[in-house]
């Protein structure tokens, strides 16, 4: 069983999803964080996803950027390698949609990786133009109307 809340930015939590989002997102690109990337997260809401065993164990994250007063991205979207295939990113994405859609947002967009549009495809996201390079690989907008 896991739970999902809105992370603090500083917090101890906040610390372990950077951890997690370099260890699953970055290093396997060669990426690495700087404080001034970090530091842009401040006004966004962060996303964990946590085991609901003691000790607690965040598992899986997002975060929420606004784009506009009706559009929010979802960006650096991660589940931890043991937890995948269980449905979490799945209620990561859910949990989000239903943040947004409390803040006011009427659509939720990203720049998904391509090893990622059938993710989204069955989540009910659509394709927005072409593929582009983002990081080094190759990625495509998606949207949903919430």
């Amino acid at each position: 069983m896991f739970s999902f809340r809105v992370l603090v930015y500083g917090s101890k939590a906040y610390q372990d999803m950077v951890s997690l989002r370099d260890r699953v997102l970055r290093k396997p690109l060669g990426l690495s964080f700087s404080r001034e990337y970090l530091a842009k997260e401040k006004d966004d809401i962060l996303i964990g996803s946590f085991t609901t065993t003691q000790p607690e164990q965040l598992v899986g994250c997002c975060i929420l950027t606004p784009v506009d007063v009706r559009t929010v991205q979802l960006r650096q979207m991660a589940v931890s390698p043991d937890y995948q295939q269980q449905g979490i990113g799945s209620e990561i994405v859910k949990y989000a949609e239903a943040l947004a859609t409390e803040a006011g947002y009427s659509t939720l967009m990203m720049h998904a990786r391509a090893t990622a549009i059938h993710f989204y495809t069955k989540l009910g996201y659509k394709t927005i133009g072409a593929t582009f390079e983002e990081v080094g690989i190759p990625h495509v907008e998606m949207q949903k109307i919430l």
